[in-house]
Formats: C-alpha cells, sequence, structure tokens
C-alpha cells in the first residue's frame, strides 16, 4: 500500500491502538493523594492554590509526552535507557529512588482504598488496605489477556471517578471573582507551600514518567518516518484528553472544597473522613456517596497502576522481576504498617505527596537529556524549545522543594 500523509501505512489500527496509554497514566494522576492534597488546599485556602493544580497539570502534559515519545521512538522504556546511558553507581541510586517512590505512591493508594471502603460499608481500615491490594493484584491479572482488558478496567473507574466530581460542581455555586483570582501565582505562608508542593507531587507523578514510555516502547512497530510522526500525533492527543480530564478532576475537588468548606464551621475538612462527612452535611448523602466512590474507584485502579510500574522499574534500572504478588506484597506493606499503628490517614496521604516530589527530579531530568540526543531519538529528537521549557519545569521544581525544606527547617 502506497503511503500517504493521511493513510500511513499501520491504518486504521494505529489511529486507535495509541488511545489508552495516556489514561493509564492519568488514573495516577487522580489518586488519593490528589483528594488529600486538594481537598486540604482548598477547604484551608480556599481558591488559593487553584493555579497550582493548572500549572501541574500543563506540565504533567508536556512530560508524558516525552515519556510516550521516547518509548516509541526507541522502542525501550526510560528506566531500560536510564541504565544503558547513565553510570552503574548512577542507575543503581536512581532504582533505589524509584523504589522509595514506590513505597510512597502505595501509600497513597492503599490508604485512599482503605478509607473508602470504611466510609461506604464499614470496614475497618486494616482489612480495606488488605482488599485493596487484593483489588489491585486482580486489575493487574487482566494483563495476561493483553494490554486492552488492563486499559479498558482503569478507564473504566476513571470514569467514575471524574462523572462523581463533577456532577458535584454542577450543584454548587462558585464565586467567578474567586475563581479568578486563584489562578494568580502566589503563597501565603509555609503551610500553603507545603500543600503546593502536595498537589505537584500528587499530579506530577515519578512512577507514571517510567511507565508510560513502558506503554508506548513496543505497542506498534513504525517503519518508517511518517509512521513515527503519524503515531507521535496520536500518542500527543492521547495525553491531551487523558491529562485533560484528570486536570479536571483535580480542578474539580480543590473547587468543590472551596466553595463548600473554606471560611466556614464545617468541622475536620482536612481529613477524607471530614470531607465525606461536610459532604453529606453541607449538600446530601447522595454527593457523600459520590465521593467515597471516587475514592474507592481512584484506590483500586491507582494501585494498580502503581505495582505495575514498579515492575518497569526494576527490570528496566536492574534487569531483574520478582513474582507480582511478591512486589504486591513488599509494597502493601508499609502502608498496612501505617493503618495498623492509627497514623492520621489523610496527614499520612499528603506527607507521601511532598516525598513523591522530591522525586520528580530523579525522573524528569533523565528524560530531558534523553529526549533531546538526536542519536537516542533520531527524528522524534525533541525541538530546542520542547528542551528549554522541560528543563525550565525541571529547575521549578527542584527549587520548589528547596525552598520548602528552608521554609520547614528555619520556619520562616
Amino acid at each position: 500500500m502506497t503511503a500517504t500523509r493521511d493513510a500511513p501505512p499501520i491504518g486504521s489500527r494505529g489511529r486507535l491502538a495509541f488511545f489508552g496509554p495516556a489514561f493509564v497514566a492519568a488514573i495516577a494522576y487522580v489518586d488519593p493523594g490528589n483528594f488529600a492534597t486538594n481537598f486540604s488546599a482548598g477547604a484551608e485556602f480556599g481558591y488559593l492554590l487553584l493555579w497550582v493544580i493548572v500549572g501541574a497539570n500543563l506540565l504533567a502534559m508536556l512530560i508524558q509526552t516525552l515519556s510516550a515519545k521516547l518509548g516509541m521512538a526507541t522502542g525501550r522504556n526510560l528506566p531500560e535507557l536510564c541504565r544503558d546511558h547513565f553510570p552503574r553507581p548512577v542507575s543503581r541510586g536512581m532504582w533505589v529512588q524509584a523504589e522509595l517512590v514506590a513505597i510512597a505512591t502505595d501509600l497513597a493508594e492503599v490508604i485512599g482504598g482503605a478509607i473508602a471502603l470504611n466510609l461506604l460499608f464499614g470496614i475497618p481500615l486494616f482489612m480495606g488496605g488488605v482488599i485493596t491490594g487484593i483489588v489491585a493484584f486482580a486489575l493487574l491479572a487482566l494483563q495476561g489477556r493483553g494490554y486492552r482488558p488492563f486499559e479498558l478496567a482503569i478507564a473504566g473507574l476513571f470514569g467514575v471517578i471524574l462523572l462523581g466530581f463533577l456532577t458535584t460542581v454542577l450543584r454548587i455555586d462558585i464565586g467567578g471573582a474567586d475563581l479568578a483570582a486563584g489562578l494568580v501565582p502566589r503563597f501565603e505562608g509555609t503551610e500553603s507551600l507545603l500543600l503546593a508542593t502536595g498537589i505537584l507531587g500528587a499530579t506530577v507523578m515519578p512512577h507514571v514518567i517510567y511507565l508510560h514510555s513502558a506503554l508506548t516502547q513496543s505497542r506498534i512497530p513504525a517503519e518508517t518516518l511518517q509512521d513515527r510522526r503519524f503515531l507521535l500525533r496520536r500518542q500527543q492527543t492521547d495525553v491531551v484528553v487523558g491529562m485533560g480530564a484528570a486536570g479536571l478532576v483535580n480542578a474539580a475537588m480543590l473547587v468543590i472544597a472551596a466553595a463548600l468548606f473554606y471560611g466556614t464551621t464545617v468541622p475536620d475538612t482536612d481529613t477524607l473522613e471530614g470531607v465525606h462527612a461536610g459532604l453529606a452535611r453541607v449538600l446530601d448523602q447522595p454527593a457523600a456517596f459520590a465521593f467515597a466512590l471516587a475514592l474507592l474507584a481512584s484506590g483500586f485502579a491507582s494501585s494498580g497502576v502503581g505495582t505495575y510500574a514498579g515492575q518497569v522499574v526494576m527490570q528496566g534500572f536492574i534487569r531483574r522481576r520478582i513474582p507480582l504478588l511478591l512486589r504486591r506484597l513488599l509494597t502493601l506493606a508499609p502502608a498496612l504498617v501505617v493503618l495498623g499503628i492509627g497514623v492520621d490517614p489523610t496527614r499520612a496521604l499528603v506527607l507521601s505527596q511532598v516525598v513523591l516530589s522530591f522525586g520528580i527530579p530523579f525522573a524528569l531530568v533523565p528524560l530531558v537529556l534523553l529526549t533531546r540526543r538526536k542519536d537516542i531519538m533520531a527524528e522524534l529528537v525533541n525541538r530546542r524549545v520542547t528542551t528549554v521549557v522541560a528543563g525550565a519545569a525541571a529547575a521549578v521544581i527542584i527549587g520548589l522543594n528547596a525552598f520548602l525544606i528552608w521554609q520547614t527547617v528555619t520556619g520562616a
């Protein structure tokens, strides 16, 4: 078949097959850590940090596009390329920090699922954590039937989250002037900076920077430059749609909290349990049910995605695989310990997102360095402006984290 601009050799199969990876990545952008940070930010500071969500989401689109492009252009994922192109001590150190990030990720996801099961069915938190881990393992088992069943299951759970929050937003009064003011970058003290860093860590997730490249690395073989450019456009559309939907969910969380809880006497709105009770008090029980159901879908789906990412990280950095059940148990254990000893679950969620924010540069900087190299990316190498913007984003993230440490330590 003769190749044309509108109908490359891969045909209609290529038009559809690249839709899906971004939605798997996007579920990590609406995990229970986002619930904790976004609702805490809205309840405590109103619309103040809305600009952080918008900026983080735009950054997520750029980062996930680069990650997807890397896998598509090279046929290898980011951890594999780090192992091949960086000194061994560096790649091993990157693997260790990536595993720590995986633990922090699983902490948020399992705690979120446990809280949701407790809110919906009264199941004790520890047992809810165990159930969340089992469901995540069942989701991963779908991969044995190919990538589509797993992606469809994740997309279905994402739909539950999206529908739950958008229906609630349509029922509340939103102050237009306050909403616009929230798009102006500013902070109000160390606590707002802590939450902003948590929002960033919950939105730009290090483990899915690694994972997205694996989801696209062997999806469809592209034999010609025209094929690669066609597929690049398709995956860019996938990222914009998937990350855009995640951005709507994150913004909706903060807007709901700001509109209903900021400046009110509704108690405990800095906790997920308090948000659930507050929604029932201010709106009605169906709104509270929608929140808990969305939290449950988030916990189940994001836990499965997180475990999948952990497998990619280990295999890529050190060429080792462990049984999926063992990996599930290893990353599940810290979350069960937190639940078992009675640590405040919402606070643990927020702090886990700060840990994730500190892990972003270790994934983002190598991604920028590799995608700017023509010997690796060939014709799909970054344009200069793309590298500059991505490098500036990495610098901002690193600077924000450093400033957070300084303010926290000095009390300034």
